[in-house]
């Protein structure tokens, strides 16, 4: 009998990495997750490819030549890998948390979580709704980076907050805003970002520090991932003084 193999859906318990770069992370960062990978039969099995191939055999994942789990995934074409892994929903942590409330985009979601693993963070708070963080399309942009981290959605930033009353808390928003270079920085810390079309209600600087980051009067405002990346620079650049 066929193998049954279904277009991503929230509420399933699997997802996959569209790519052999994203598979290969997906078993380098967490093999136990990988239950199996498709091999499409135009995949050339180079030098990288084999060595792929090799390892997830030796670590007794299955890979399967099958061409209908690329027109049902990924029928853009393109890819030639993909990997089907077990979701993994974690609880956070403790220390500094990178907070974004109704994420809409996938795309930006993605690369929020690329950019937090690159500056240090391991900790990802949503407050829904919000984009699917498990969605191929985030997992995707995110270029495996999603593995790195913890995520965690919240129903209200309130939640949050209780979960993490002692938190430093830095909204990055319009009201009362102090310039970023001179927002005292003091640990833990959560940054907190609103949705790309609305950014963060005005009621969150009556709990929070409230943040700007300055731009010229070229553009109405930067772009989420460019804001989260420029905030987690200044607050993380210290540490990556002496990084080599």
């Amino acid at each position: 009998m066929a193998e049954k193999i279904s277009r991503y859906k929230h509420d399933l318990p699997i997802s996959y990495t569209l790519g052999a770069t994203l598979t290969y992370e997906a078993f380098k960062l967490r093999p136990e997750l990988l239950e199996k990978v498709y091999i499409s039969s135009e995949t050339q099995i180079d030098g990288g490819i084999q060595e792929l191939i090799e390892n997830l055999k030796a670590a007794g994942i299955p890979v399967l030549r099958n061409d209908k789990a690329f027109h049902i995934l990924s029928p853009k074409g393109n890819c030639y890998v993909i990997g089907q892994f077990q979701k993994e929903r974690k609880k956070l942590s403790g220390g500094n948390h990178l907070v974004l409330v109704n994420p809409s985009d996938a795309g930006n979601l993605g690369t929020i979580i690329r950019t937090a693993a690159g500056f240090g963070f391991e900790d990802l708070a949503i407050v829904s709704p919000a984009v699917d963080v498990f969605d191929p399309k985030v997992v995707r942009a995110s270029m495996g980076a999603l593995f790195h981290l913890r995520i965690e959605y919240f129903d209200a930033i309130e939640d949050y907050i209780k979960r993490f009353p002692d938190n430093n808390r830095y909204a990055f928003m319009l009201r009362v805003p102090t310039p970023l270079p001179k927002v005292p920085i003091q640990k833990p810390y959560s940054l907190i970002f609103g949705n790309e079309a609305t950014g963060l209600p005005e009621s969150y600087a009556d709990f929070c520090q409230s943040v700007i980051i300055r731009h010229t009067n070229s553009i109405d405002s930067l772009n989420l991932p460019m804001a989260a990346g420029i905030a987690m620079y200044e607050f993380t650049k210290e540490a990556f003084n002496n990084y080599n």
